[in-house]
């Protein structure tokens, strides 16, 4: 009997551990994320005002159709930026007592637990904002007001770390859309909600964190990259075609201190191009797609697709931004988000942890072109995938997987279809054309080592 008492306490104390374990990770080489142990591709959605606008029976409609369009992570604010603190969700609830980060109320946060809850139903991750920047400071936009400091934050951090510690499906991201100013305290600001955190969920072991900002080059770690609790590096592209993001994306991952990088709000679909629609027109799913397939190949570990008219749920009788064209339910349909599917599906096809960037991989003629016409090259240890914007053609270089002997085919990032590209040996360069060219023709050729016979997708 004494044993069997011995046996279950140890078994309880194994279970009371893993409650707390980190469930996200940074894999070994320190390039990627990882889940429980396995490979992690992160395919994000920003869908910031989840928690504010939405009641569970649309929150429920929403992560469920995105789960089932192979979406692995949504991106949302606990406090929202459209006016979230004044503002009560659609129960009538409003985040905090007298605006008060120390006081959160019990109300509002359940209405958040179960969006997360449900989320991990449907096996989604939530990429967790405690909140948006202008709680922070307004800077020239945004309505606050201003709520925070050190040691506000380090509480709300805290309290909101202990409440989601074991919730297996959180990220946290700091930041929301606000670059810490000079000569303010808003760096101190942050840390202390980052730290905060890590004290509530048991350590800094126990939480992955990083920080959203505003377009800039060096990503969020211009500010926060030598930080013990920044995690990987996020950008912000912006919301004008073709920035050229991937060579910021390298440039992080070629720093000598090794971090993940991401693109973490790129150029939303059906968005104002560089806001002036009158002169641009919007965004589509081609714009979309470039900025996927551009930033994974550069180095980044994973990618967030966004839609103007999805982050800030827009519906009938809501206050919106920068003229949304349609309603967020039909926007989940628009065609840049169903061909997600294909960009996760093509990394997911070879060994994820091996993939590096490596322009050498083609002709020095086209490994420097401007977006709009890029080709962007990534290989494993086995497998290349080079990605052209345009349909240009192109040059392979011999010796740079393994294989005596190679095989090609074409993946097409609008249907996910494949065409034959042939095979050949691996020792001299060899030319490559896609089936189409032209603006809206991307392709991406695939190489493999043909010993190792991995699928056509």
């Amino acid at each position: 009997m004494r044993f069997t008492r011995i046996c279950s306490a140890i078994l309880l104390l194994l279970a009371s551990v893993g409650a707390f374990a980190q469930t996200f990770t940074v894999s070994s080489n320190k390039r990627f994320i990882q889940k429980e142990g396995k490979p992690f591709f992160w395919l994000g959605d920003t869908a910031w005002e989840l928690f504010h606008r939405l009641d569970r029976e649309d929150a429920d409609y929403y992560l469920k159709k995105r789960a089932a369009q192979g979406f692995t992570v949504i991106q949302a604010v606990a406090l929202a930026e459209f006016d979230g603190l004044e503002v009560p969700n659609l129960y009538g609830d409003k985040p905090l007592t007298d605006n008060d980060p120390t006081k959160p109320n019990e109300a509002y946060f359940k209405h958040v637990d179960y969006i997360i809850d449900k989320a991990a139903e449907y096996g989604l991750n939530i990429a967790f904002l405690p909140t948006w920047g202008d709680k922070v400071f307004k800077s020239t936009w945004g309505k606050g007001p201003e709520v925070f400091n050190e040691a506000n934050a380090a509480t709300y951090g805290k309290w909101l770390g202990t409440r989601y510690k074991n919730k297996k499906n959180i990220i946290w991201v700091m930041g929301g859309d606000r670059n810490p100013r000079a000569g303010t305290r808003d760096i101190e600001i942050w840390r202390a909600m980052a730290t905060g955190i890590e004290a509530g969920v048991g350590g800094a072991d126990k939480a992955l964190i990083t920080y959203h900002p505003q377009p800039n080059k060096e990503g969020s770690a211009e500010w926060f990259y030598n930080e013990s609790w920044f995690d990987f590096n996020m950008f912000q592209t912006g919301h004008c075609r073709d920035s050229p993001i991937y060579d910021n994306i390298k440039g992080s991952y070629d720093r000598q201190l090794i971090k993940p990088v991401i693109d973490g709000e790129p150029i939303y679909e059906d968005h104002p191009v560089c806001f002036n629609a009158k002169e641009n027109g919007t965004s589509s799913a081609y714009d979309v797609r470039k900025s996927a397939y551009l930033d994974l190949l550069a180095g980044a570990f994973g990618h967030t697709y966004g839609c103007h008219d999805i982050w800030q749920m827009y519906s009938p009788n809501r206050e919106a931004v920068n003229a949304p064209h349609i309603f967020w339910q039909q926007a989940l349909d628009l065609p840049g988000a169903l061909e997600m599917k294909y960009v996760r599906r093509l990394i997911e096809s070879r060994p994820m942890l091996d993939r590096v960037p490596d322009q050498s991989v083609i002709d020095a003629a086209n490994a420097d072109l401007p977006a709009a016409q890029r080709v962007q090259a990534s290989r494993g240890k086995d497998y290349i995938f080079v990605y052209s914007t345009a349909g240009k053609a192109f040059s392979v270089n011999p010796g740079k997987i393994s294989g005596s002997q190679l095989t090609a085919f074409w993946y097409d990032p609008r249907s996910g279809k494949i065409k034959d590209a042939g095979q050949f040996d691996n020792k001299t360069a060899a030319q490559f054309t896609p089936p189409t060219s032209g603006y809206g023709h991307d392709w991406v050729l695939v190489i493999d080592d043909a010993s190792k016979n991995y699928p056509k997708l």
